[in-house]
C-alpha cells in the first residue's frame, strides 16, 4: 500500500458561546480548522484534523498547516501509510520542526491502519481501558460571577472537571478561583489554567492567596524556570502544558519533580505516534495526563478519544470533547458527550466519515 495523494479542506468552526477568552486578552470566536486526507493506491482514505488555537497560543497557525502540507506532501508520496515510525522519520527529515503540520497526516495514517486491520485506533494504541473517558469543561475568562454560573450549568450536564481560564489580573483571578471552588463538591476537580499569563511574582501572589483552596495550578508562567520556581513554593497539585513539547522536556520535568500532571496535545507533539510515545513514557514514570489537542471538531475529538481510551485510567486525569464547543459538525461517527463522558468508536480506524457538504472544496491537493 502506498500514499498517492495528500489533500486538505478548510472549515470554520464557530463557537456556541460566541467567543473563547484566555490569558493576555486573547480570544477566538471562529476557529480555522484543516481536515487532512491521505489517499492510498488501494482506494482507502484516512482523515486527520489540525486546528491551532489562533496564531498567538503555540508556534502554530492555521494557514501554516496548509502551507506546510504543500511543502511536506510531495516527500511522502509512495510511502506506506501503515509504517508509522518510518513515515514520521521521513516527515522529520523532510521538514524540520513544525510538528503541528505533521499531526494531521499522522492521524490520517492511523485511521488508515485501523481500516486495513479492521480495528479501532484505540485498540491499535494499546487497548481500551474502561467504559468511557471523563471530560473536563473549559470555562472562558469572564467575571467571577459569570464563570461560576457557567460551571453550575455544565455541572447540571454531568461534568465534574472544570478548567478555569485565568492568567489575567491576579486579584480578579483569586476571586474567580474562590467563587467557583465554593460551589463545587469535594469530589469535583478544579484547574486554574493561566496559559502562561502570570509573571512569576503574580503567580506567587495567587498561589499564596488560594493556599487553602482545593485547586490545581496549570502553566502559571511563560518559561519552564518560572513555573518551576512557583511549583517549589506551593503545595497545590501542578500541571504543565505549553512547556511540554518533547520527550526531553518530559524527562527534565520528571527529574526536577516539576509537575504532578502533564497536558499532552496531539498537534503540539506532531501527531498520535509521538503523543503515544509521550503517553507511554508518562505511564512508565507514574505521571497523570490531560489528553487533548489545541482545538478542533469531530475528527480531532475522535483522535483524542482513541488516545485517551487507550490510556490506563489511573493515569488519565481528563480529556475534552471539542466538538461540543462548536456549532458545525464536520464528520459522522464522532464521539458525543454523555453526562460528562465520551467513548472512542468501536469501528475500524477513527470511526468517522467527513461531511463533505460542510468541508467544501479542497484547498491543498498534492499527488
Amino acid at each position: 500500500m502506498k500514499i498517492v495523494r495528500i489533500f486538505a479542506h478548510r472549515v470554520e468552526l464557530p463557537l456556541h458561546e460566541g467567543t473563547y477568552k484566555w490569558s493576555g486578552g486573547k480570544s477566538v470566536s471562529v476557529f480555522d480548522s484543516t481536515i487532512v486526507g491521505v489517499e492510498t493506491d488501494t482506494g482507502l482514505i484516512g482523515y486527520g484534523e489540525v486546528c491551532p488555537l489562533g496564531p498567538f497560543y503555540l508556534p502554530a497557525y492555521a494557514e501554516g498547516v496548509r502551507a506546510g502540507l504543500r511543502e511536506l506532501g510531495p516527500h511522502l508520496i509512495g510511502f506506506d501509510p501503515c509504517e508509522l515510525a518510518k513515515l514520521n522519520h521521513r516527515m522529520d527529515a523532510a521538514l524540520k520542526g513544525h510538528p503541528y503540520v505533521k499531526s494531521g497526516i499522522d492521524i490520517a495514517c492511523w485511521d488508515i491502519l485501523g481500516q486495513v486491520s479492521g480495528l479501532p485506533v484505540c485498540v491499535l494504541m494499546g487497548g481500551r481501558f474502561g467504559e468511557s473517558v471523563r471530560l473536563y469543561r473549559a470555562i472562558s475568562q469572564e467575571s467571577a460571577e459569570t464563570m461560576a454560573r457557567k460551571v453550575a450549568g455544565y455541572r447540571a450536564e454531568g461534568y465534574t472537571r472544570f478548567q478555569l481560564k485565568v492568567g489575567g489580573d491576579p486579584d480578579t483571578d483569586i476571586e474567580r478561583i474562590h467563587a467557583v471552588r465554593a460551589m463545587l463538591s469535594p469530589n469535583e476537580r478544579l484547574v486554574a489554567d493561566a496559559n502562561t499569563g502570570w509573571t512569576q511574582h503574580e503567580a506567587m501572589r495567587v498561589v499564596r492567596a488560594v493556599k487553602n483552596v482545593d485547586v490545581y495550578i496549570e502553566q502559571p508562567c511563560l518559561t519552564y524556570e518560572e513555573c518551576l520556581a512557583v511549583r517549589r513554593h506551593t503545595d497545590h497539585p501542578f500541571v504543565l502544558d505549553e512547556n511540554i513539547d518533547s520527550l526531553e522536556m518530559l524527562l527534565r520535568c520528571k527529574a526536577d519533580l516539576a509537575m504532578d500532571v502533564v497536558n499532552l496535545k496531539i498537534s503540539k507533539l506532531g501527531g498520535l505516534t509521538k503523543t503515544k510515545q509521550a503517553r507511554d513514557l508518562c505511564v512508565s514514570m507514574g505521571i497523570a495526563m490531560t489528553l487533548e489537542d489545541s482545538w478542533g471538531g469531530d475528527i480531532t475529538t475522535a483522535a483524542i478519544a482513541h488516545l485517551a481510551h487507550s490510556t490506563p485510567e489511573e493515569y488519565r486525569f481528563t480529556s475534552t470533547d471539542f466538538n461540543s464547543y462548536v456549532t458545525v459538525s464536520t464528520a459522522t461517527g464522532a464521539p458525543q458527550r454523555d453526562h460528562g463522558f465520551m467513548r472512542a468508536s468501536d469501528l475500524p480506524g477513527l470511526g468517522v466519515t467527513p461531511r463533505f457538504e460542510v468541508l467544501g472544496p479542497r484547498v491543498v491537493d498534492v499527488h
